[in-house]
């Protein structure tokens, strides 16, 4: 169990690192897009070959579903390249989406209790509202300080993110709990496959940028 979570921290430091090396240099970032994406789409047919079984109309329409919402995806970070300002705000977003994440994980371990869905036996009640709770602390505190935005807007951006993060994970764990899978796969030592580790992420980011598109023309 110990060794588990040396693993998952050990993996998350060098994940940030990754992150702070993306957001610094256009190659690196490039490079790591690209190479998320396509490992997630690997990912994603290996799950849909097994949850789809035999269905291969069924599985060619998922699959181009999935690879068309990854392309539309990777082209908002393609286009951020030259964007201070949309890479500033991808970037805020992508630190509430995994604030979320840690969130989720630390309320859960330290509070317990009941458990949220049986789609997801692990995750609990109290590990949800610590996603909403550390989500929002990290929306309030970046956009209050880069941007200065109002606290309702920052708290609402908060809660909308750890939302859809917390569905897009639910959905990801409903297809793996279909599928007979525990992790898409083993490319991450305690964390499992890319798709695992960016489930909600996939949500939660397009959530976040509706959002902020709402206040800039609104506002």
């Amino acid at each position: 169990m110990q060794s588990e979570i040396f693993k998952r921290i050990n993996t998350g430091l060098i994940l940030l690192l990754l992150l702070i090396l993306m957001f610094i240099s256009k190659t690196i970032y490039l490079f790591i897009s690209i190479c998320v994406f396509t490992l997630s789409f690997i990912e994603f047919t290996k799950m849909s070959k097994i949850f789809l079984k035999k269905k291969y109309f069924k599985q060619l329409l998922t699959n181009f579903a999935f690879a068309s919402y990854l392309f539309l995806f990777l082209l908002i970070f393609i286009i951020s390249l030259n964007d201070i300002h949309l890479k500033i705000i991808l970037f805020i977003i992508l630190l509430i989406c995994i604030s979320s994440d840690i969130g989720g994980i630390l309320f859960g371990k330290i509070f317990k209790g009941p458990k949220l869905t049986k789609i997801s036996p692990k995750k609990t009640i109290s590990g949800s509202l610590g996603s909403f709770f550390l989500s929002i602390m990290m929306s309030t505190i970046l956009l209050k300080y880069i941007f200065n935005t109002d606290l309702v807007n920052n708290i609402l951006l908060g809660f909308f993110v750890s939302l859809s993060v917390q569905l897009g994970d639910l959905f990801f764990s409903y297809l793996k709990r279909k599928s007979s899978l525990k992790n898409t796969g083993n490319i991450l030592p305690g964390h499992g496959g890319i798709l695992d580790r960016i489930d909600g992420i996939l949500v939660g980011i397009p959530v976040g940028l509706v959002y902020v598109l709402i206040l800039v023309f609104t506002g």
